[in-house]
């Protein structure tokens, strides 16, 4: 395996989480009569570019031909993105003049906050089945995969964004030279592009191990991120740090002969970096450690609680609840079942562990004792909307960075 962005070989295990299945592939009540696929989630780091990355095994039209994440499904989210429409317009200046261009808009949950400005907004949507209701909403979205393809077609349709959106896309790009290739030519002259991410200095130090899966080929720190973009014709000149996923950047990107000034966020956090050591494998070569503290603190607890004869039941049925759920070797021996407000996954079951998938509405039902919060950064709006499990006296566990009973 070579880097996906510099092509050097690839010897540095970052970590090995066994094998799994896609992590949105969740099964049908008779997809469970029949075998699943299964495939290597070993990470590597580049010792030439510090990228952190996994093989592709599967495409990306496979993976997100249909697909079982609605942004909207989460407060939080929502929520985030709606304070960001509100900065950015300001901002920018952003008007009805103004076009902007989201890559992988999912279901609408941002773009329809700029529409309700009177500001033009076109989404690019791979997942088919999550572009059709966004429509519905009433948010103009093309489905299809974004690279230097449709940056051409796009920009000689005379659709060129005064600002350019990825939130949580630049991870499940398999050909990243491609993708930000494509950013450079679709990006107006003095236009803005703003990626959110997941940071992997957060990632490292939260013992975050369940955000990776097969979806996600890729894992960034800030100084990567800056080389990459750099290579093809763009610079990052301002970043933020935020708390969703976990912890992500938020990094503003121009056309590097551009002049708008460089933050001095930039600097900061380059020199945070370089000072923790993640310009320099060594420091994540120790990440494996701490992943199997981990994965031993999650069984320790579960077996005892089931040895006390508590029930268990999980919220949530996200991506990176089914990496720690198969890495851990849990299956409805330790937690019975979970739930998820998104209608489109109850009545499944979670690839790998077949746990079945409930409406919240069974919590009430079968009064568990404690629920296994599978995502874990969502943590305060889920025991905001579960507080009543403390009415029999309920508890709640967070599994990440270490497990904690609330």
């Amino acid at each position: 395996m070579n880097c996906r962005f510099c092509n050097k070989s690839l010897s540095h295990l970052f970590v090995s989480l066994g094998k799994a299945p896609l992590s949105n592939a969740y099964l049908s009540p008779e997809q469970l009569r029949h075998g699943e696929k299964y495939y290597p989630l070993d990470v590597y780091v580049c010792d030439s570019c510090l990228l952190v990355q996994l093989d592709a095994f599967e495409t990306p039209e496979h993976i997100f031909g249909d697909y079982a994440y609605f942004s909207s499904y989460s407060d939080t989210w929502v929520e985030h993105a709606r304070r960001y429409s509100d900065i950015v317009t300001s901002t920018l200046g952003l008007s009805k003049s103004s076009l902007v261009i989201e890559i992988a808009s999912n279901d609408g949950y941002l773009l329809k906050h700029f529409l309700d400005k009177g500001i033009p907004a076109l989404g690019i949507e791979p997942a088919a089945n999550v572009a059709d209701t966004a429509r519905r909403k009433g948010v103009p979205t093309e489905t299809v995969f974004f690279g230097r393809e449709t940056a051409l077609r796009l920009r000689a349709e005379k659709k060129v964004p005064d600002l350019l959106i990825g939130n949580n896309v630049l991870a499940h790009v398999p050909d990243i030279n491609d993708f930000v290739s494509g950013l450079k030519i679709l990006l107006k002259e003095r236009g803005v592009i703003t990626m959110e991410f997941p940071h992997i200095v957060r990632l490292i130090e939260g013992r975050q191990f369940d955000t990776i899966y097969h979806e996600h080929f890729s894992y960034f720190s800030f100084i990567t991120v800056e080389r990459i973009f750099s290579a093809h014709g763009l610079r990052v000149f301002d970043v933020e740090e935020l708390p969703t996923h976990g912890g992500s950047l938020r990094t503003y990107i121009c056309h590097s002969d551009d002049d708008k000034a460089v933050s001095h966020r930039v600097g900061e956090l380059e020199r945070f970096e370089l000072e923790a050591g993640y310009a320099a494998t060594d420091t994540y070569l120790a990440f494996s450690e701490a992943v199997e503290d981990a994965k031993r603190d999650i069984l320790t607890f579960l077996t005892g609680a089931k040895n006390d004869g508590k029930t268990v039941v999980g919220y949530g049925a996200p991506a990176k609840g089914n990496t720690l759920l198969n890495y851990c070797g849990i299956k409805t021996d330790y937690i019975d079942y979970t739930v998820d407000r998104n209608t489109y996954k109850q009545g499944r079951y979670l690839p790998g562990s077949h746990i079945p998938i409930e409406s919240p509405d069974k919590i009430r039902e079968t009064r568990p004792d404690y629920l296994f919060i599978l995502p874990w950064n969502l943590k305060d709006e889920i025991m905001d909307q579960t507080s009543y499990i403390r009415e029999w006296g309920g508890k709640f566990v967070l599994p990440i960075p270490e497990i904690r009973v609330l």
